[in-house]
């Protein structure tokens, strides 16, 4: 039996990355999901690929900035497939700039999507979840919120609170079943790094331990079992998926 199977996910931030490659793995062990992100034709594309591949994927378009929008797509997910078992806040972006130059809406912006997205989506999934008696909320955070990095403020500090948001979470909803958990990824090869240049690559794999970037699939190999039985008695937790960069 596929680790997944018969639950139902949604996941934020679908159409590409670090979000693409959890719906995959997701699939393939099982789940049906709903994908979502503002751009319908993106999330309508990985939903196709699983489709082709015998999943059972549903696109749905949402600004995880907007709670009224949440609750539509939470709504959608429970009529067309009767239940909510995963919910993937994985939603996200990037304004950078050095905090002396940082403009008010650089800085509401991101932690509107980045930290109020994930409460949005959280608030509106909790309430089918705790009458479920059944859930596994998976947040996703930064190493930077650990660390701190310079023209990230307003990232960081969203990252930093969706840690604290997890937590709270977690303790909440322990009583009926319900599991919330953060993953921090490093520096993973997506959109968010395909700007760097080769020598700020090179000295970002020199801090590395494991000497390379990391790929979408290994933070999705994490989601999978985070979002599994196998994590049943795993609450308020952050992972780190960084090659080591960060240690405490």
């Amino acid at each position: 039996m596929k680790r997944l199977e018969n639950k139902i996910a949604v996941i934020t931030g679908a159409s590409r990355g670090i979000g693409k490659a959890i719906a995959l793995h997701m699939a393939a062990e099982g789940a049906r999901l709903v994908l979502t992100a503002r751009n319908l034709a993106g999330v309508e594309t990985v939903a196709e690929e699983i489709r082709q591949q015998g999943g059972e994927a549903l696109a749905f378009a949402a600004d995880v900035t907007v709670a009224a929008e949440t609750e539509a797509m939470i709504k959608k997910t429970v009529e067309k497939f009767g239940a909510l078992h995963i919910l993937v806040n994985n939603a996200g972006m990037t304004r950078d700039n050095l905090i002396m130059r940082m403009s008010d809406d650089e800085w509401q912006s991101v932690l509107a999507t980045n930290l109020t997205g994930t409460y949005h989506c959280i608030r509106a999934a909790s309430k089918i979840m705790l009458k479920q008696r059944e859930g596994k909320i998976i947040n996703m955070t930064s190493v930077v919120a650990e660390m701190g990095n310079k023209g990230q403020a307003n990232y960081c500090a969203a990252k930093a609170g969706v840690i604290g948001l997890t937590k709270s979470v977690a303790r909440e909803l322990a009583s009926r079943n319900v599991q919330c958990n953060a993953i921090a990824p490093g520096f993973i090869d997506t959109d968010m790094t395909a700007g760097l240049t080769e020598n700020a690559k090179e000295v970002l794999l020199q801090s590395i331990p494991l000497g390379r970037i990391g790929k979408p699939d290994d933070v999705a190999h994490l989601a999978v079992f985070l979002a599994s039985y196998e994590a049943d008695y795993i609450t308020g937790q952050v992972f780190n998926v960084d090659g080591g960069l960060v240690m405490a």
